[in-house]
């Protein structure tokens, strides 16, 4: 089982920290079509999680994803990371994002990922806020170290039933693979732009489960700026040092220039089906069943 997500929060970032620039508003719309195209052209469909407030500033980017048959899910309200947050301000967040969505589209969202996979040990009252706002099925767990924590002992790179303090979550982690002694993700983000596509390929075809994660400033071919202090600090909501702000500009530029050529051969030459209808094919009575 291949699953195919993509995170919508461009529009929202680019309004609150971007310089609100109609150019960049077109760029994205004019990628999002691509993808919606390219989907339509294979016959696959993905699920999409959705910033929250794009269902208020940007109903017609949501409106267009959900006409096309894909999945909304929900990637928060204003793109915080949850382990920046109180339990009190998750559950706001979380709900206000849910409400926000919900009413858009006409349905109950019931999927969620967490920006930057932002759950981890030290929160994982996340998942009884998730569950109080309605939602079944959670693609926030990075199964290893990185650099807003991960979940190093989380222990599967598998569907599993997780289980926490009487709440229960269909968790999709996001997939891994040993390398030079360590776990490193592949299937998306900039991990996907580091990778050569046949290594990319090699490991979904080793395994009978992938998470593939992109965003659409993933693809953008155009590098961005080093961030300043000022806006690294409030975006990042941690230190601006010189150190951060290069890691980041690495991390977020690399691979930029082939990055929709690889997607789209990915896509054109991979089976790939969305969260809902994934969901449906697992026996979850069978599943392993992971106690945190």
């Amino acid at each position: 089982m291949n699953i195919l997500t993509f995170d919508i929060e461009e529009w929202y970032i680019e309004k609150e920290f971007g310089g609100n620039r109609d150019e960049k508003y077109a760029e994205y719309d004019s990628y999002l079509d691509n993808i919606l195209s390219l989907l339509n052209e294979t016959g696959k469909k993905a699920t999409f999680f959705c910033v929250g407030k794009m269902a208020i500033e940007f109903p017609e980017v949501i409106k267009k994803i959900a006409a096309d048959g894909h999945e909304i899910g929900c990637h928060s309200n204003v793109h915080t990371w949850l382990n920046k947050m109180s339990k009190i301000q998750a559950l706001e967040d979380t709900h206000a994002a849910v409400d926000s969505l919900d009413q858009l589209i006409g349905k109950k969202v019931h999927s969620y990922r967490a920006p930057a996979f932002s759950i981890g040990e030290n929160n994982k009252w996340a998942f009884e806020v998730l569950a109080k706002c309605g939602i079944e099925r959670d693609a926030s767990i990075f199964p290893a170290s990185r650099d807003f924590g991960g979940f190093s002992s989380f222990g599967y790179k598998e569907p599993v039933l997780l289980s926490h303090n009487g709440v229960n979550i269909k968790e999709f982690p996001i997939c891994t693979t040993s390398l030079l002694g360590k776990e490193l993700a592949y299937s998306g983000g900039g991990y996907f732009r580091f990778f050569p596509l046949w290594f990319v390929k090699k490991e979904i075809r080793k395994t009978p489960y992938t998470m593939c994660y992109f965003h659409i400033g993933d693809l953008l071919p155009e590098t961005s700026g080093l961030m300043t202090r000022d806006a690294y600090e409030e975006y990042f909501k941690e230190s601006g040092t010189l150190i951060n702000r290069y890691k980041r500009y690495f991390k977020s530029n690399f691979g930029k220039k082939n990055a929709w050529n690889k997607l789209e051969q990915l896509i054109k030459t991979c089976d790939f089906d969305n969260l809902e209808e994934v969901d449906k094919s697992i026996d979850w009575n069978n599943c392993p069943v992971k106690e945190i």
